[in-house]
C-alpha cells in the first residue's frame, strides 16, 4: 500500500482507505473516490496531482492525496 501522492502517472489504482476532514471525504465520495473504487493518476503537479475517477477528472493537493492509500 502507498499514498496516492506517490503513485505513478498513467496507472490505475484501487483505493484501500482514505481519511480526512468530513467535508473533504464527502466531496471525494460525491465524485466516486471511495474505498474499493478505482482511480487513475493523470498527471503529477508540483503540489498535487490530477486524477480520473468514473469519467470525471479533478486536481487535488498532495495534502489530500497523502491521506488516500492505494
Amino acid at each position: 500500500m502507498q499514498a496516492l501522492s506517490k503513485a505513478k502517472v498513467g496507472e490505475n489504482y484501487t483505493i484501500q482507505w482514505l481519511f480526512g476532514l468530513p467535508e473533504v471525504v464527502e466531496f471525494l465520495h460525491r465524485h466516486h473516490v471511495e474505498e474499493g473504487g478505482s482511480v487513475q493518476v493523470i498527471q503529477k503537479l508540483s503540489n498535487g496531482l490530477i486524477i480520473g475517477a468514473n469519467g470525471e477528472r479533478f486536481a487535488m493537493g498532495n495534502e489530500i492525496a497523502d491521506r488516500i492509500q492505494v
